[in-house]
C-alpha cells in the first residue's frame, strides 16, 4: 500500500478493498477481530499490523481479543483500541495505537493509563507501528518490559 509506511512489524497478507461507499474514495481493511470491513486510516493500518503480530508472533488467541471496546470515563464515552482478555474474560492488556507519524509521548501513555483505570488490566501496550512499548502494572506503578511477551508469559 503506497499511502502507508512500512511499519516495524511483520508483513502479512492484509485484506484491502476500495471503500464500499464510492463517494468517500478511500480504502477499507478487513478487521479479523471485528469480522467486518472498516475504513483504512493510518491508525487502523497500525492496529491491523499489530493485531497480526500478536496473533502470529506472540500466540495471542483471537477469541480473547477485541478492537474498539467502549468505556465510560468521566461521563464521556470513549473507546479502547484493543483489549486482550484472560481465559476468564478479565481484561489483561489494554493497547493504544497511534498513527505512524504520531510520536509516543507521555500524553499517549497517560491516555492508556486513564483507560486502564476503568479496566484494571495488568499490562499496557502503546504502539505507533514504528515503536512499541509494553509495561506491567503492579500497584502503585508501571514497569517497562524489554519486549512484548507471548500470551502464555503474561
Amino acid at each position: 500500500m503506497n499511502d502507508f509506511p512500512r511499519l516495524n512489524l511483520p508483513l502479512f497478507d492484509i485484506a484491502l478493498r476500495p471503500d464500499a461507499d464510492s463517494r468517500r474514495g478511500g480504502m477499507e481493511v478487513y478487521d479479523v477481530l471485528r469480522r467486518k470491513w472498516v475504513a483504512l486510516t493510518p491508525e487502523e493500518w497500525v492496529r491491523q499490523h499489530f493485531v497480526n503480530f500478536l496473533l502470529s508472533q506472540r500466540n495471542f488467541p483471537a477469541s480473547f481479543m477485541a478492537n474498539e471496546v467502549g468505556l465510560k470515563l468521566n461521563n464521556t464515552q470513549r473507546r479502547v483500541d484493543t483489549i486482550v482478555y484472560t481465559k476468564t474474560l478479565k481484561p489483561l492488556v489494554v493497547i493504544e495505537y497511534k498513527a505512524p507519524e504520531i510520536a509516543i509521548t507521555q500524553a499517549v501513555f497517560d491516555q492508556a493509563v486513564r483507560y486502564n483505570s476503568v479496566f484494571g488490566a495488568s499490562y499496557l501496550i502503546v504502539s505507533n507501528g514504528m515503536r512499541h512499548f509494553c509495561c506491567r502494572y503492579t500497584p502503585p506503578g508501571y514497569t517497562f518490559l524489554r519486549d512484548i511477551p507471548g500470551y502464555t508469559e503474561l
